[in-house]
């Protein structure tokens, strides 16, 4: 029987036409791989507030504050059945803002501006390296709300409007 959820966030930030990159180490789920610029588990009482999680991540691990960064918005949600749960990953994306120094540094592992090219060949995880790769293709060209369903294949993607 399925029971167990796990709510992650991750959040992109981007200068002009580099992404910052984590190249996450010690991670309980995630673990010597390239990520998100900041990511984690939801806390309980943010359950029910995916932009709240992804705001205290990224200042627990970049020291970096809402104010920061400009044009959050939530991008993909995906769902990923493994080791006996669900993961539910709610993607973020954002743009570092000009004034802020882009030499950042993280409590979690090495950080390293990339070109958008340069990601695909990179050791991800499988939901975020489709996340990626559906972004580069599709999503950097709209402002649509993704959600994916995960698969030892990839991710299929749909949009999902709201009415």
């Amino acid at each position: 029987m399925i029971g167990r959820l796990r709510n992650m966030t991750a959040i992109y930030l981007f200068r002009g036409d580099k992404v910052l990159l984590l190249f996450r180490q010690g991670g309980r789920v995630v673990n010597n791989v390239w990520t998100g610029s900041a990511g984690g588990h939801f806390e309980e009482f943010e359950l029910n507030d995916a932009k709240a999680c992804v705001l205290r991540e990224l200042n627990e691990e970049l020291g970096l504050c809402e104010i920061d960064i400009q044009g959050l918005s939530l991008r993909y949600i995906t769902l990923r059945w493994t080791k006996g749960e669900i993961r539910q990953n709610y993607y973020f994306f954002a743009n570092l803002k000009e004034s802020i120094n882009a030499d950042l540094v993280s409590n979690e592992g090495k950080v390293k501006w990339f070109s958008i090219k340069e990601i695909g060949d990179l050791e991800m995880p499988h939901t975020a390296k489709y996340v990626m790769s559906h972004y580069c293709s599709v999503g950097q060209f709209s402002d649509k709300l993704y959600v994916g369903a995960t698969n030892e294949k990839g991710v299929e993607f749909v949009e999902l409007p709201e009415f």
